[in-house]
């Protein structure tokens, strides 16, 4: 009688387990199932904002709650690269090339300086058109400043966007109206139906914030992507409705940075609201570091901000992704990636590949983003570009033959100069702040890296492309003569 009794109790135990394996991969297939072919895609690249300023990084003067919210449900990379200043980190995301392969070495505003400079779509990729491409409905909302609306006025179309509200950039010969991102902004709205630049009179990222939602409410049923290259926190240092009596320079920054952390929350709040945040995937990160005026505390370290530079306060950004469901939760990744990686990123979520006239120098980071595995496929990534370009033959080239970058691995970062010669080597896991020069070091693991990372360095061309594009007609605001712009060594460059 024991005996039944346990071969009946070993019996039910057997088949509680099956039922609860049949059960589990039962709720497993169905999870599978309800993770979306083509998840959203929400891209925020905030302007001029290090990690000093971001508290799930350690910022000590400044609260950042809703960042800290994606960082929670979501993955906090340590090495992300940006470009060191806006127009190459913007060229370089857009077309997954470095600076010294799309041209872009320099800062170039182009609604103020023109010259027939501009990002010509039939000269460049954009991940916007691939996307557009592969079935996603595309908007932008922000700053741009790489076209001039005047004289292009669809060319946020041509890039890969259906609907766009962004500010127009300072317009040369239009400096007084045109000037305004935050307060009164002057924008340029449309679709492929009809575009206008007007000044509305209210407070800039609040517009473009609402713009993205409206978008997302109307287009819901197929998959988005959403490109937010904020205006914040860029200067002019400015008040901010929850903030209007906020004074002085820290004040104003303050401000900005808690406005667009709290922009970040409507987002965030917004998909979940639509019941679409299980299907979205979150990219917050930075164009480059804090404006030089600014000074955070980071783990207790004080650090100035170091835009334009190549210090790692002025190019290793804040980089978060989150997608509940999507993208695993609560982890930190030593991860190497930089700006060259969003747009094969990007195709790998969306099921395409780039097109093949386009050299794409990124890798894809998909598996990484989505758990399937724990690292990226990068051995190094770099950094390079800034300060205003030059001229040669009525165009716009480098200033430089050879453009001054940093390249690094996990442990360590070479600084090589315009000759393509190294001049700053730091060990990073023991040298975080880089205070320790190790290029001329007998080291043998300090040699051994910088003959490593010089091998990449040989790798590049040896004359960094110009930027290439049909020139845009001579307008009255051109500005080759502009104080910040010297006249460039008579190189042949490669357009």
């Amino acid at each position: 009688m024991k005996q039944k009794r346990n071969l009946k109790t070993v019996f039910l135990k057997a088949m509680t387990g099956f039922l609860c394996f049949l059960f589990t991969s039962s709720l497993m297939k169905g999870a599978e199932q309800d993770k979306p072919e083509k998840p959203n895609i929400l891209f925020i690249l905030v302007d001029d904002l290090g990690k000093e300023w971001i508290s799930c990084y350690g910022a000590e003067k400044i609260e950042t709650p809703n960042i800290d919210r994606l960082a929670e449900t979501g993955m906090r990379f340590e090495n992300a690269y940006s470009m060191p200043q806006c127009t190459p980190t913007r060229a370089t995301l857009l077309t997954g090339q470095y600076p010294y392969r799309n041209g872009w070495t320099n800062h170039w505003d182009v609604p103020r300086w023109g010259s027939g400079c501009h990002f010509d779509p039939q000269r460049n990729a954009s991940f916007a058109r691939l996307l557009r491409n592969a079935g996603y409905s595309t908007a932008i909302a922000g700053k741009w400043q790489i076209d001039d609306f005047r004289v292009e006025p669809m060319a946020l179309y041509e890039a890969g966007f259906d609907a766009w509200s962004v500010w127009t950039g300072g317009e040369g010969g239009n400096i007084e109206k045109s000037s305004h991102r935050y307060w009164d902004p002057y924008i340029h709205e449309g679709t492929v139906h009809g575009t206008r630049s007007q000044t509305r009179e209210e407070y800039g990222p609040d517009i473009y914030t609402n713009f993205l939602i409206d978008f997302m409410r109307e287009h819901k049923d197929k998959p988005l992507l959403l490109y937010y290259p904020m205006c914040l926190t860029h200067g002019p240092l400015v008040t901010t409705p929850d903030e209007p009596n906020a004074s002085g320079d820290e004040g104003k920054f303050k401000a900005m940075v808690r406005y667009m952390d709290k922009l970040v929350g409507r987002l965030m709040n917004e998909l979940e609201e639509e019941g679409l945040r299980n299907e979205t995937i979150i990219i917050f990160t930075t164009d480059n570091g804090t404006m030089g005026r600014q000074t955070g505390i980071m783990n207790g370290h004080e650090v100035r901000g170091a835009k334009a530079q190549r210090r790692e306060a002025g190019t290793a950004m804040p980089f978060i992704v989150s997608g509940p469901g999507l993208v695993p939760q609560g982890k930190v990744t030593d991860a190497l990636t930089d700006f060259t990686d969003i747009l094969p990123t990007f195709a790998e979520l969306a099921g395409t590949i780039p097109n093949q006239r386009w050299q794409v120098d990124g890798h894809s980071i998909a598996p990484l983003l989505l758990g399937k595995t724990n690292d990226s496929p990068r051995e190094w990534i770099c950094s390079q570009g800034g300060h205003p370009a030059s001229f040669q033959n009525n165009r716009v080239v480098p200033a430089d033959l050879f453009d001054d970058r940093v390249i690094r691995n996990k442990r360590w970062k070479l600084w090589v100069d315009t000759r393509r010669e190294p001049v700053k080597l730091y060990d990073m896991k023991n040298d975080p702040w880089e205070e320790n020069n190790l290029i001329n070091s007998n080291r043998e693991d300090a040699r051994a890296a910088k003959k490593e990372l010089m091998k990449v360095i040989r790798q590049m061309p040896k004359v960094d492309a110009a930027p290439r594009y049909d020139p845009n007609p001579a307008m009255p605001w051109d500005k080759g003569d502009y104080e910040g712009v010297i006249e460039a060594p008579k190189h042949r460059f490669r357009y």
